[in-house]
């Protein structure tokens, strides 16, 4: 499978290019992950490298203002491995979290709804009993 995905990347000019550019950010990202903090990988990543400037993408403002303050340790890091870094700029790229339905409320069984409405029989006309009575009835 490998070998055949390879020998599609290499059957035009465009896509060797996009090949070998996706190879040097998949590189650069393993630096990275190497030299940073881990709770800043955990929230930032390589986005591209655009000429001699690395781009990395924090989550937030609170992690992009932390790696500002790192920034020129982090070119001289990479520097040091032979990445032809001049600097690094930082983006914010805010990650939404993916939403979920909220778990649906479990339903009463048939002796909670019994139990029920036993309880609302002893009480007094109020909203309560209301409230009661109606969570009795429903049969979700």
């Amino acid at each position: 499978m490998s070998n055949r995905l390879s020998s599609y990347f290499n059957a035009s000019q465009e896509l060797r290019q996009l090949s070998n550019k996706v190879d040097q950010l998949l590189a650069l990202q393993r630096h990275y992950e190497q030299i940073a903090p881990p709770p800043l990988v955990r929230a930032s990543h390589v986005m591209q490298i655009d000429q001699q400037a690395l781009v990395i993408a924090a989550d937030n403002g609170t992690v992009a203002a932390k790696l500002r303050q790192l920034a020129p340790g982090f070119t001289q890091l990479f520097q040091n491995r032979g990445y032809e870094i001049t600097g690094i700029q930082i983006r914010v790229q805010v990650v939404l979290p993916i939403t979920t339905r909220p778990p649906r409320p479990p339903s009463l069984s048939a002796i909670g709804r019994q139990q029920l409405v036993d309880f609302t029989v002893k009480l007094q006309d109020s909203p309560l009993k209301t409230a009661l009575q109606r969570l009795a009835k429903n049969k979700k």
